[in-house]
């Protein structure tokens, strides 16, 4: 499956994801101190304190991915997510989407983070992308 068919005609994401970033940044930090405490290191996230993770460019457009969270546990790199409910679930979902690609290419670890509130939302949204994933509930 090629990446760039993935994000056809979703040009906004980056945008989306930092607006979503801003309302949530205090559940943001909350999930950054719980993966802290799991042992995870090298944290990687958009918040006060932390290095911004990689972002990704779709070449020949104006598409960019950051992932929420990127950190370290014995010696393998996982991404995270926050999941909280959006009003454009369609360009979550092809974030995770190429995140789950992403990680499956370079065998790495995606999952999914979420809270009271939000579960329904989180496992429509996996089950629409026919994603098996265990959402860690803060």
């Amino acid at each position: 499956m090629s990446l760039s068919k993935i994000f056809k005609n979703y040009r906004y994401i980056y945008c989306m994801i930092a607006q979503d970033k801003t309302e949530n940044e205090i559940f943001l930090k909350e999930s950054v101190t719980y993966l802290e405490k799991l042992g995870y290191n090298n944290i990687k996230a958009d918040v006060e304190g932390y290095e911004t993770p990689k972002s990704y460019l779709k070449k020949g457009s104006d598409v960019v991915i950051t992932p929420d969270i990127v950190a370290e546990k014995a010696g393998r790199k996982h991404y995270f997510e926050i999941s909280l409910k959006s009003e454009k679930p369609k360009l979550l979902k092809s974030k995770w989407r190429f995140l789950d690609v992403l990680t499956r290419m370079k065998d790495h670890r995606f999952r999914i983070i979420t809270r009271r509130g939000h579960y329904k939302f989180t496992q429509d949204m996996l089950a629409d992308l026919n994603l098996e994933k265990d959402p860690i509930k803060l």
